[in-house]
């Protein structure tokens, strides 16, 4: 798929396969609006529509100040209730495309995730973070809850007695107790941090890309379930993969001791 043109993001092709996507509102944090939630479920809509080729998406903010702010309550000052709850439904809409993503997402966090900018976050795949980074949920002191998942990402991510702590409390926390929380996989440098999740992304987008988007399913929704239930799912995924291609061609370019050539097939 090629690169789209939105107002708020800026989408590029880093290779044949690797796709990055910044949040593109620096003057505002990067805080999304309606118009970046709409842009944010157009991109992923059609990433699980026409998506074929990409293997894996690199997601970060632009700028050092702000991976995301959260929601913009500038756009939101003087809604009704009504107002407020239709809007809302526009970043539902945005949850659910982000983690149903067929293919891995990996945040590059390059600065303040609060609030909607830490549930986005917790929505993908994995994260690395500069080691400026922070988080927070703080939206109980503005007298609501997390409404973008993170009452239930966040707890599957560090746990329920840590994630109660973050969220009742509100209070900010750094890139390296998310990493010793479990929320992120590694803290660089900010100059480290965007080569670093690319090159982590192409060595996702070098294995087989069936194989891939099963393995992530398997993981994700086998979370959900009972033991015995993610097993037999995992099962399943694992004999989507036998028929393919891709799993004829790896098992022969190992025994011929060469670099696997993947189809997607």
């Amino acid at each position: 798929m090629s690169p789209e043109q939105y107002d708020t993001l800026l989408v590029r092709s880093v290779n044949a396969h690797v796709m990055a996507v910044t949040l593109n509102r620096p003057e505002a944090a990067n805080a999304f609006n309606s118009r970046m939630a709409r842009d944010l479920y157009d991109l992923f809509e059609d990433v699980a529509m026409n998506g074929e080729s990409l293997r894996c998406i690199v997601m970060t903010g632009a700028g050092e100040r702000a991976f995301c702010a959260g929601g913009d309550l500038k756009e939101r000052n003087g809604m009704t209730d009504a107002q407020w709850a239709r809007q809302h439904l526009v970043y539902e809409r945005m949850v659910r495309a982000i983690k149903d993503c067929p293919v891995p997402v990996i945040g590059a966090i390059n600065g303040a995730a609060y609030g909607g900018g830490c549930e986005i976050a917790c929505l993908l795949d994995f994260l690395y973070a500069a080691e400026t980074a922070r988080f927070a949920l703080p939206e109980t002191g503005l007298g609501i809850i997390p409404g973008a998942g993170g009452t239930q990402t966040l707890p599957r991510a560090v746990g329920e007695r840590r994630a109660k702590e973050i969220i009742l409390s509100g209070q900010s926390f750094t890139a390296r107790e998310a990493f010793e929380w479990g929320l992120v996989n590694r803290v660089l440098p900010l100059e480290q941090l965007l080569p670093s999740a690319i090159g982590t992304a192409e060595k996702v987008a070098a294995n087989a890309p069936v194989a891939v988007r099963q393995a992530k399913q398997s993981v994700h929704r086998g979370l959900q379930m009972s033991l015995s239930d993610g097993l037999a799912f995992e099962i399943e995924a694992y004999h989507r993969t036998v028929p393919t291609r891709d799993r004829r061609e790896g098992v022969l370019a190992f025994n011929e001791k060469r670099k696997p050539e993947f189809e997607g097939r």
